[in-house]
């Protein structure tokens, strides 16, 4: 079995967000929304349904009418595969590749590819600069912009919110506690501001290593998980620190899929 957890760049259309929900709704585990991010991340399962989303997203959506703090390059920003039990790497880059194959022909849509051959954080900083599409037209689309489509192992998304701290004194700690381990971006994010993280080796680094590390330099007034957390992540945290970190059984991958309808 493959996740795919798609980021949207639409978090405040209540009637979009609707839709786009009810075009996956037998493969959905979770959806998360943030109208300051405007983006909205769906945890989905199966190679089917990514395809739906996308194309739906693309017919409601606009890229060019569309303003956030978060990064983005296209109105289904980013793609990701990860295998889960009973699936491979290469299963999830097979899904990754045939998915962008797929936005090209059908949709006219071009891809950025990640995983073993670059990053993410690569195609923020040199898309469209030094770096074009890997698969489709050598151009964005007129209102979808371009995807990142990737095979990686699961991640922890994970944001703490920072009171009475301006933004360049945010970045400032963002930049401090990146690591290889833990991705990092400084934000705005109403009257407060935010480090955003994607903690990518959630077995060592997860969300009570980088509470402890920004604390250490900043008041955190609270946490957010966004999307999904593997099991063994969860159980590796002591119980008395799930609540201030936004975690739960409920909020893991596997409970997600025992309780599926």
């Amino acid at each position: 079995m493959l996740e795919c957890v798609i980021n949207i760049s639409e978090g405040q259309n209540v009637v979009v967000l609707e839709k786009l929900r009810e075009s996956v709704s037998g493969a959905l585990l979770d959806v998360h929304t943030d109208p300051d991010h405007n983006r909205s991340v769906f945890t989905l399962v199966g190679t089917d349904a990514p395809r739906e989303l996308t194309r739906t997203a693309i017919e409601l959506c606009n890229l060019n009418t569309h303003d956030g703090v978060h990064p983005r390059i296209g109105v289904v920003d980013v793609v990701p595969f990860v295998p889960l039990q009973g699936s491979t790497m290469g299963d999830a880059v097979e899904a990754r590749n045939d998915f962008a194959q797929w936005a090209a022909r059908e949709l006219g849509v071009p891809s950025f590819l990640y995983g073993h051959e670059r990053s993410l954080p690569d195609i923020r900083k040199s898309a469209w600069k030094t770096l074009l599409p890997d698969v489709g037209p050598n151009h964005a689309h007129p209102t979808a912009g371009a995807i990142c489509v990737g095979a990686r192992e699961p991640l922890v998304a994970w944001n703490m919110w920072l009171r009475d701290l301006d933004l360049a004194h945010t970045r400032q700690i963002a930049a401090q506690v990146r690591s290889p381990q833990i991705r990092t971006l400084g934000l705005q994010v109403g009257e407060f501001t935010q480090v955003s993280c994607n903690l990518i080796a959630p077995d060592t680094h997860g969300p009570d290593v980088a509470y402890d590390q920004v604390e250490a330099h900043a008041r955190i007034e609270r946490c957010e998980l966004v999307g999904l957390i593997p099991r063994a992540t969860l159980e590796r945290i002591s119980p008395d620190r799930w609540e201030a970190l936004d975690l739960d059984e409920t909020k893991t991958i596997e409970w997600r899929l025992e309780h599926r309808r």
